[in-house]
């Protein structure tokens, strides 16, 4: 009996031995505790929770090293690896998690339009539903504020910048010929389909430095990642007619969209104040392939597109017109590969090649243009931790541009190559949930004008309350010359600006709010000493300017049942001497004060979506050579009102209209003036309107897809 009872008392002290204490506090980083946070040792059920101190204990028969993990939501897990005998009284502070979604996000100088971002200032739904925009991703984008109402022209005039001052991409590589050539007074399109893109940055400032050759922002465009199902889509409008398809397989996926437009029929029954020998025809092809890897994803985008047209335009200095003929033919294709390294390392690169051929007949003279373009890129990105990450890589762009100008017995040929080498690197900083920064660094070699240029970007964000946070960015940024210029002379410099931006930003609920107050400085922009650019012209970089403002954004899809509304101002103050100015003036692109209203209501009974949008810009400025100043005056303001109309007659089958400027306001783009003065001396004018003061669009769109229920209300 003695025996066993030293039996017992061997393996009861055995045990008790074999028994440690875990114990400690947890708290965050402002000493506060952290009340139900999970303490436990890996692998194991031995744990506890903390109390209302933030205290925990707990008893373990694990021996020597063991981890042990704490964890609470919000907050990011912590492990420590050490000997149980040291896991006693241990004072812990757990970080905050950042990845949460009431993180800070940098969002100063950038418009998100995107269903995975944090803050979406858009949709893609809203490219194609925005009345005023009729389908156009620029359309819609021209809603948002810092962008100018340039009604003639179409493209992206963003902060007192020019078109050619902002530059697009496509899966982060560049699109050289992002916009189908025009006239005068008939506003161009962005040449690719919105429906194929799920995510949309547009930044009208204060940029990212892997982002280079825009001086006044950057439009970057992603396409889908992995489409939902298999479906056809069939579209009949009033000016032409669209098929798309997708096909799915294992890790395979392929979308084809082709569309073809000919206004011949619409200007027969709605005429305009053009004179068409043959009015515009163009047919497009796009195509996206993607193909899934266990670490990665291919994509190989194209897009083909062709157009034409014919007609003879009023000009004030010839009675019979100008006749002017366009032949344009684009062809674009971009591969890109996203992948996963090891190590918390992955790469992103890209190639894309641009061919170009637009041939211009203008009464008596042709003019043929000729571009090939290659853009090709390689990035690296290195996730430290959560919060701490790198990007570094490098790019190089290559354009061969030739023109050959003829008229009668007179040709010349001429035109430039250049190659642009460039390198970037930048860190995102995460601090805390409240404070973020953004810094990086672009280097970039010119090879026309032999410069390198080094051009520093910051942003930084701090959270001032649960729904608001202020930004902060800043940035140097160059561009070469348009090709306008440099085909004439290849050695200009390059332009030069310095952003400065501080944002406001309040989300909560389904209501957004941004306030951004901007100044930009310009210098060594381009002058020359002739009319228009030519052989004769003389040019330097001794141009300078300035714009700055305050831009206004509000949206709000929870006040109002089935109604979804935003309201953007823009403030634009700048002036520039440049080009062929004589003196510092505001440019005549730019408006003072921009407006946009943009609503959208779902009907329940009726099955529709009726959209509502309406748009006021200031007078811009023009020249009256009756006085003598130069951009003295400014034309009456730009005001019009759209509506659309999209109506289910089954789940898959849409009948759509829309109109635009529905109440015909009579806009004027500016004013044409004689060469020379009459009899009294005065020089005479003549307005220069829109083709049609009225567009009308019907068209019936009609999806067949797998579950039945997918239709084209998101592509209208």
């Amino acid at each position: 009996m003695k025996t066993l009872s030293r039996i017992l008392l061997f393996f009861i002290t055995t045990l008790s031995f074999a028994q440690t204490t875990i114990s400690g506090k947890v708290t965050d980083a402002n000493n506060q505790p952290i009340v139900g946070a999970n303490v436990y040792l890996d692998g194991t059920y031995d744990g506890d929770t903390t109390d209302e101190n933030g205290n925990f204990n707990f008893i373990t028969d694990k021996t020597s090293t063991q981890v042990l993990i704490i964890s609470y939501l919000s907050y990011e897990t912590k492990k420590i690896t050490q000997d149980v005998k040291n896991l006693s009284n241990v004072q812990i502070k757990l970080r905050e998690d950042v990845n949460a979604l009431d993180t800070v996000v940098i969002s100063a100088g950038t418009f998100e339009a995107n269903d995975n971002s944090k803050v979406a200032v858009l949709k893609p739904l809203d490219v194609v539903t925005t009345a005023s925009a009729l389908g156009d991703f620029v359309g819609a984008l021209q809603t948002l504020p810092g962008t100018s109402t340039v009604a003639e022209d179409g493209r992206l005039f963003v902060r007192g910048g020019d078109a050619n001052e902002t530059q697009i991409f496509i899966d982060g590589i560049r699109v050289f010929t992002p916009y189908s050539p025009t006239t005068n007074n008939i506003p161009t399109r962005g040449r690719y389909s919105p429906f194929l893109f799920d995510g949309i940055t547009f930044s009208t400032g204060g940029y990212s430095a892997e982002y280079g050759n825009a001086l006044s922002s950057v439009l970057l465009l992603n396409t889908i990642d992995e489409p939902d199902q298999e479906k056809t889509d069939i579209g009949i409008m009033t000016v032409g007619g669209a098929l798309g398809h997708t096909e799915k397989w294992n890790k395979t996926s392929l979308s084809v969209n082709a569309s073809y437009i000919n206004l011949a029929p619409y200007l027969a029954v709605y005429s305009d104040r053009n004179d068409w020998e043959e009015p515009f025809e163009g047919a497009q092809g796009e195509a996206v392939f993607r193909q899934k890897f266990n670490n990665g994803m291919l994509k190989f985008y194209a897009a083909f597109d062709t157009s034409n047209f014919d007609l003879t335009q009023e000009d004030i200095n010839n009675s019979e017109g100008v006749r002017f003929k366009l032949n344009n033919r684009n062809f674009y294709a971009n591969t890109s590969y996203q992948g996963i390294l090891g190590n918390n390392w992955s790469m992103q690169t890209g190639l894309s090649y641009t061919i170009a051929r637009t041939d211009i007949k203008v009464n008596t003279f042709d003019v043929d243009d000729s571009e090939n373009s290659v853009h090709a890129k390689l990035k690296f990105k290195k996730r430290f931790s959560s919060r701490f990450k790198l990007n570094f890589g490098i790019e190089h762009f290559a354009t061969d541009f030739d023109e050959t100008f003829s008229e009668d017995d007179f040709s010349a040929s001429y035109g430039f190559k250049n190659d642009n080498t460039a390198a970037f690197v930048e860190s995102d900083i995460i601090f805390s949930k409240k404070l973020a920064l953004k810094v990086g660094i672009r280097a970039d070699n010119y090879q026309l004008s032999d410069e390198f240029n080094i051009a520093p970007r910051a942003s930084i964000a701090y959270k001032t309350s649960k729904n608001g946070q202020l930004s902060f960015a800043y940035g140097d940024f160059y561009q070469n010359a348009s090709s306008n210029i440099l085909k004439f002379d290849s050695q200009v410099e390059t332009q030069n600006t310095n952003h400065y931006i501080m944002n406001y930003q309040y989300v909560n609920d389904g209501r957004l709010f941004r306030a951004e107050l901007y100044h930009k400085n310009y210098d060594n922009l381009v002058k020359f000493d002739t009319q228009m650019e030519s052989f004769d012209s003389n040019f330097d970089n001794s141009g300078s300017g300035y714009a700055q403002g305050l831009d206004f954004f509000w949206r709000d899809n929870k006040s109002i049942k089935n109604t979804d509304y935003w309201l953007s101002y823009s403030y634009l103050d700048t002036e520039r001497n440049y080009l062929n100015f004589p003196e510092q003036a505001q440019p005549g692109f730019a408006n003072a004060h921009n407006f946009s209203a943009v609503a959208k209501y779902w009907i329940d009974d009726w099955k529709s979506q009726v959209g509502f949008s309406y748009t006021f810009a200031s007078g811009r400025p023009y020249t009256n050579p009756n006085t003598d100043e130069f951009l003295g005056e400014t034309t009456k303001s730009f005001n019009s009102i759209s509506l659309n109309w999209a109506y289910l007659l089954s789940p898959q089958k849409i009948l759509y209209a829309s109109v635009n400027n529905v109440l015909g306001f009579k806009n004027i783009n500016g004013y044409q003036y004689a060469n020379a003065p009459d009899v009294n001396g005065n020089f005479n004018r003549r307005s220069l309107r829109p083709a049609a003061d009225q567009f009308f669009f019907i068209g019936f769109f009609w999806t067949i897809s797998e579950d039945g229920t997918d239709n084209q209300l998101d592509n209208l």
